[in-house]
């Protein structure tokens, strides 16, 4: 503690305070991927990982089109926290979940059509299709509560709870990793284990995150039956930011099935060694994705309470943690990247792809931090306009990057295009970064 203080600044402190908890938590994400990868990745053949990752790449897909659950939460919990207005952090809350109900009942109802378009477009191996099938229709059944789960974390990041995040993803990520375990290597069920134990974890979740939630409810202070669900200009205004964010994050995923897709027409072992390689940028997404939370949540609260300086001071801190921490993961997957491979799969084909392909993984923080951090800033300020359509600019760069790389038959290209479009989402955030910095003249006072 004592060297802490020397060498770091109280505002160094209080960034990191927010944003190690949720790194570490975060860090569970990828670590249940890797899990899941590993479990199948020691079974008889290389189809069963091609059918994980096929099958977690349509429940992205799916998912991450009501990411605004989360995110939109997070900036407009955070806005009406800066403003003390209890009734309508509540408020926030309840519509998101009243719309993660609606559409996880939805989901479900409309599986057949989704599965058939997603196999249509993949278009993977019979092998892999027959068993991403037996995933996807273990694990649509856990939609409601996946969508739910998105309510409440968005919720407690407004609240500066990272505590409660850390407790929330560990114990639920904790869960499905035994589970994954017992019922693939203890019960055989290959596939439809590793998407059951998601089922079973995702619905204990939801009883988790309500326990969670309740001291800050009881320090608000108001009543749920006060809380009004249908003011008419705060829906139009979720309307429009959830569309904002449900445009950018189908780009976002689209960019992600378009990789799976290119991979998959390498053949099975390079699509296997992708899906190997994609757990590289699971643990840097979810790392940089604390320090792209937390200003979501300092930029949040400063842009409510109408606090130039202190939205500023956000972007600054956390922007540099952002940075730093970018430069230790790749030094980390440079040094580790071979045996990470090598507890991921035992297959030798795979390996060898893997290893190959290896140093694209590598240099993925760096490329990706700017597009991570600034994707919090924007949405902290709910400035979710440009956000979006700069997201859509670089997917269209990617894709037409990615489409060479198959021309090419190069992996290589690929991971290539990858990267550029990690760094063009970054660095066109950057660009209008000023367009949405707040003003003395428009009201904002100079703290």
């Amino acid at each position: 503690m004592a060297i802490s203080r020397r060498w770091l600044g109280k505002g160094d402190r209080r960034v990191l305070a927010l944003t190690v908890p949720i790194i570490l938590s975060n860090a569970t994400v990828p670590l249940l991927g890797a899990v899941d990868t590993a479990v199948v990745g020691h079974l008889d053949s290389p189809h069963y990982i091609g059918a994980v990752a096929v099958g977690a790449l349509i429940f992205s897909y799916v998912f991450w089109s009501f990411g605004f659950l989360r995110m939109a939460t997070t900036g407009l919990a955070a806005q009406a926290a800066g403003r003390r207005d209890a009734q309508e952090v509540r408020a926030v809350f309840a519509r998101g979940a009243m719309i993660a109900v609606v559409g996880g009942a939805l989901v479900m109802l409309l599986q057949w059509p989704i599965v058939e378009l997603a196999m249509r477009l993949i278009a993977p191996t019979p092998d892999v299709e027959a068993a991403a099938r037996d995933y996807f229709h273990v694990r649509i059944w856990a939609s409601p509560a996946t969508l739910m789960q998105y309510c409440m974390l968005g919720w407690l990041l407004a609240m500066r709870d990272s505590r409660a995040v850390f407790v929330f993803q560990v114990v639920l990520n904790a869960l499905n990793i035994v589970l994954d375990i017992l019922f693939v290597q203890g019960f055989g069920w290959d596939v439809r284990g590793v998407a059951g134990a998601t089922v079973i974890a995702d619905y204990s979740g939801i009883l988790l995150g309500w326990f969670l939630m309740q001291p800050h409810l009881k320090r608000l202070g108001g009543r749920w039956r006060d809380v009004v669900l249908f003011d008419r200009a705060r829906l139009l205004r979720l309307m429009q930011i959830n569309g904002d964010i449900f445009i950018r994050t189908l780009a976002l995923t689209s960019a992600f099935a378009l990789f799976t897709t290119f991979s998959a027409r390498f053949g099975e072992v390079t699509l296997a060694a992708n899906a190997v390689l994609q757990n590289f940028l699971m643990f840097a997404s979810f790392a940089l994705d604390g320090f792209a939370h937390a200003a979501e949540t300092l930029v949040g609260q400063a842009y409510g309470a109408e606090r130039r300086k202190q939205f500023l001071w956000a972007v600054r801190k956390t922007t540099v943690w952002a940075a730093i921490s970018a430069f230790v993961m790749t030094l980390v997957f440079a040094l580790c990247g071979i045996p990470i491979i090598n507890g991921l799969t035992s297959i030798a084909d795979v390996r060898d792809a893997a290893y190959s392909f290896l140093p694209w993984a590598v240099v993925l923080p760096i490329t990706g931090v700017l597009g991570f951090q600034f994707d919090g800033v924007f949405l902290g300020a709910t400035q979710t306009r440009h956000w979006r359509n700069m997201m859509i600019c670089s997917v269209a760069v990617f894709a037409v990057l990615a489409w060479g790389a198959v021309a090419l038959q190069s992996n290589h290209a690929l991971w290539a295009a990858f990267n550029v479009f990690f760094l063009a989402r970054g660095l066109t955030l950057v660009l209008l970064f000023p367009s949405i910095i707040p003003r003395d003249a428009t009201g904002f006072a100079k703290s």
